[in-house]
């Protein structure tokens, strides 16, 4: 095959994270990236690996995660989107197939991430915003969140809100762009914006200001366990399911 006919294409899918473990490829065969890399191999006949923008955790979710792959295709992005979705489970789907330059990287031209985390304080949610969200028994301070969102902004070393064990040879300063808390009543989203993400570093920044709406902690402490560059147990990782992967940014 000769190599000037390979095209590289940029894919953007959604997939929901219950149903898989993770987005990268696992033993077990059930990350979003093994099932994904099965179909291109039932299109094109021949093992094709996808580069993502980076990995979700097992159970969170996706709305615009970006993915490229090089292959020879010779019938346009039509009908490469529609040989994707003739083959995927009903919890991928591919949204957007695109030529991309020889130069595009998904993980390595992207300039940020947007994810959201959605809240249900104040009881129980119903079976049909259950499994994408997490119910808070009480009542949140949504101010109070808000005011530690706010200290939490900015360029950061932000090791405190990692969950990585061997931490100290990574670089850990990151530009959280934003931290927004929105919504009222049961329904809450954060929104985080940021040039890179540590290892969960979103659901325990979420965790953060869960025990801050909760008065567990107050947005002064919260800012001083940011300078510490210290993980400490006052800080949870909220659980993985209400999570979304927004949009990559290029």
């Amino acid at each position: 095959m000769s190599s000037s006919r390979i095209q590289r294409w940029k894919c953007v899918c959604a997939y929901d994270g219950r149903y898989f473990s993770g987005w990268q490829s696992q033993p077990d065969g059930r990350a979003v990236q093994d099932v994904i890399e099965r179909r291109l191999k039932g299109i094109f006949s021949r093992d094709v690996r996808i580069h993502s923008s980076g990995r979700t955790d097992a159970g969170v979710h996706a709305h615009g995660q970006v993915f490229h792959f090089d292959a020879e295709w010779k019938h346009g992005a039509a009908k490469l989107l529609a040989a994707f979705r003739g083959g995927l489970p009903p919890a991928i789907q591919v949204r957007s197939v695109r030529p991309a330059a020889a130069t595009f990287h998904a993980r390595f031209s992207a300039r940020g991430k947007v994810y959201c985390y959605q809240l249900h304080p104040g009881g129980l949610a119903d079976p049909f915003q259950g499994p994408f969200c997490w119910s808070i028994y009480q009542k949140l301070n949504v101010e109070a969140m808000r005011a530690a969102a706010r200290r939490l902004t900015g360029r950061h070393d932000f090791r405190a809100f990692s969950a990585f064990n061997r931490v100290a040879a990574e670089n850990t300063v990151r530009h959280l762009r934003r931290l927004e808390v929105t919504g009222r009543g049961a329904r809450l989203r954060i929104t985080a914006e940021a040039d890179g993400y540590l290892y969960k570093m979103v659901r325990s920044l979420v965790g953060a200001l869960v025990a801050v709406g909760r008065g567990k902690l107050t947005p002064g402490e919260v800012e001083a366990i940011l300078r510490s560059a210290h993980r400490t147990h006052a800080i949870q990782t909220a659980p993985a399911q209400g999570l979304f992967l927004v949009r990559v940014i290029y």
